[in-house]
């Protein structure tokens, strides 16, 4: 499964493409991996609710079939889309969120960063303090702040149809973070959110993009 570099796409035309291929695709359809950037717009999960959108202020809001709460897309941005029969590939959906965010994780130790999961909320974080500490996540989680220190990289969104994939992960790569603050990120008030470029990591989005590419590819394998 190699990777197809889409480059940059409106987001609704991608939507409903993900949605026709997994709708019209057969038991020996040939799995898609799909790599992408997007124009700046706002994404509304199955669980996302209207007050977490703070003030689109001319951003689109765009209402999904994903699992999870609002997000934003934008320029600077890798945004992959795994199109993955998981009956044939041998896994369950658990499974395959936790190859996506080690995916991500790889992807970013490429770059000397370590990525952090956070039990119980989907995505990749990093220390803002020290973003290229190994040390683990330590000590008790701050009931009132469980993201107190942490910014947040990487986000999951995906839905699962008859065994079937779609939607997927977005990397921060170089982008205009400002429309995070107007919402609360996958539902979080506060929540921080990073990119490579502010933690000091200079790459361009196409490296970026390879590097998921690659690791996407390896760990969704069956």
């Amino acid at each position: 499964m190699a990777a197809e570099m889409l480059g940059r796409v409106d987001y609704l035309p991608s939507y409903e493409a993900m949605r026709q291929f997994t709708a019209q695709r057969q038991p020996d359809t040939p799995d898609r991996l799909w790599l992408c950037e997007h124009p700046p717009v706002f994404t509304q999960g199955l669980s996302g609710k209207a007050e977490h959108i703070l003030n689109p202020a001319g951003i689109p809001v765009v209402q999904t079939d994903r699992g999870g709460q609002v997000t934003f897309h934008g320029p600077g941005q890798v945004v992959g889309y795994p199109l993955i029969d998981l009956k044939r590939a041998g896994y369950y959906v658990k499974e395959y969120v936790y190859r996506i965010e080690e995916s991500a994780i790889r992807t970013l130790a490429h770059f000397g960063v370590t990525g952090h999961r956070v039990a119980g909320a989907p995505g990749i974080y990093v220390r803002l303090d020290d973003p290229f500490s190994h040390a683990a996540l330590s000590g008790p989680v701050h009931p009132a702040d469980p993201f107190r220190g942490l910014g947040k990289i990487a986000a999951l969104g995906i839905k699962v149809s008859r065994h079937c994939t779609y939607h997927g992960v977005s990397l921060n790569v170089a982008m205009d973070l400002e429309p995070f603050s107007r919402i609360n990120p996958c539902g979080y008030a506060g929540l921080q959110t990073v990119d490579l470029s502010t933690i000091g990591v200079q790459t361009t989005w196409e490296e970026a993009a390879q590097v998921l590419g690659r690791k996407l590819a390896t760990f969704l394998a069956p």
